[in-house]
């Protein structure tokens, strides 16, 4: 049998305060106009606290081996599904980002 990995109220504490942190980043880079960086930097903040939030809160950083791979799992699955929904948004959309007419007989 298994012993479950017990993890100490600091990390938790911590992560918490690395959160609210990266909120405010995130409420910051809204304000200013960073130019063509404004995505890239929104991307990475999200990025960041997403894996901040599955390692931690969701406890894969102590799982088992197979925890992390059906980990792995869903966000490959995510990114299938956000591959699929790009596709199909750049195949409907013309040039000038304006959606096209299809016409269905």
């Amino acid at each position: 049998m298994s012993v479950a990995h017990h993890v100490p109220a600091k990390n938790y504490v911590i992560n918490f305060f690395v959160l609210m942190i990266l909120m405010i980043a995130t409420v910051v880079a809204a304000r200013f106009d960073f130019g063509g960086a404004n995505l890239p930097i929104a991307l990475a903040i999200a990025i960041t606290k997403t894996a901040c939030i599955v390692l931690f809160f969701m406890n894969v950083r102590y799982g088992s081996p197979l925890v992390r791979v059906f980990a792995a799992g869903g966000f490959f699955w995510l990114c299938i599904m956000l591959a699929f929904t790009l596709s199909d948004y750049l195949l409907f959309t013309n040039v000038m980002g304006s959606p096209t007419t299809v016409a269905i007989p």
